[in-house]
């Protein structure tokens, strides 16, 4: 599946993992935010080397009051979802879509793997998320587990600094459900990139 027909409307990379302060201002957060009712859940992102399945980049999807991407040290810039020190606001389920296609390409697949929590641990989460960053370059995976392991139900989560690790920790989890999305488009990330902001701009 390229890319285009992807940004269409099909089911769904490497982020580098540089610490940067990014403090967007308050009343963009704000206008930003996106809430999705229904189920509180978490879904870890692990992006995989297609050749050697060898883990490259962690990063975590909280639905909690509201919808956010904690993404330590990640290199997918946009204009849409406002950053604070490696937390996105307002990630709609189409720009998580944009984020996984981001991600994904000829060299690179992403696992995504859901579970459902209670609010009180997807706010916990959330607040963990926020006082995280900025998270220094080769970072992500340890980030990521080391918020995982102070949730309740999630101690069997080892703190590591590796992607596969936290993801097959996460896999033993009770009631997870996993998914795989690749693409076959190009390995230069800038080129996707480029595209996915030009759809941004025109409607975002």
């Amino acid at each position: 599946m390229n890319r285009r027909s992807f940004l269409v409307g099909l089911p769904l990379a490497l982020s580098a993992c540089t610490a940067q302060e990014v403090w967007a201002p308050e009343d963009v957060v704000t206008r930003a935010i996106h809430r999705k009712p229904g189920r509180n859940y978490l879904t870890l992102y692990t992006m995989k080397y297609v050749r050697t399945d060898a883990g490259a980049h962690t990063a975590l999807l909280i639905n909690a009051s509201q919808r956010v991407l904690f993404d330590p040290a990640g290199t997918f810039e946009q204009e849409v979802m406002p950053e604070r020190n490696d937390v996105l606001f307002g990630v709609t389920p189409r720009l998580e879509k944009f984020y996984v296609s981001f991600h994904a390409r000829e060299t690179f697949y992403v696992v995504g793997q859901t579970v459902d929590v209670s609010p009180e641990v997807a706010e916990q989460a959330l607040n963990i998320a926020l006082v995280s960053g900025p998270v220094p370059q080769a970072n992500c995976a340890r980030a990521t587990s080391r918020l995982l392991r102070q949730l309740p139900g999630f101690e069997s989560i080892n703190q590591s600094w590796r992607p596969n690790k936290v993801e097959k920790d996460f896999a033993e989890l009770p009631g997870v459900t996993t998914l795989e999305y690749r693409e076959n488009d190009s390995d230069d990330k800038t080129l996707a990139l480029a595209e996915i902001s030009a759809i941004l701009r025109e409607r975002p």
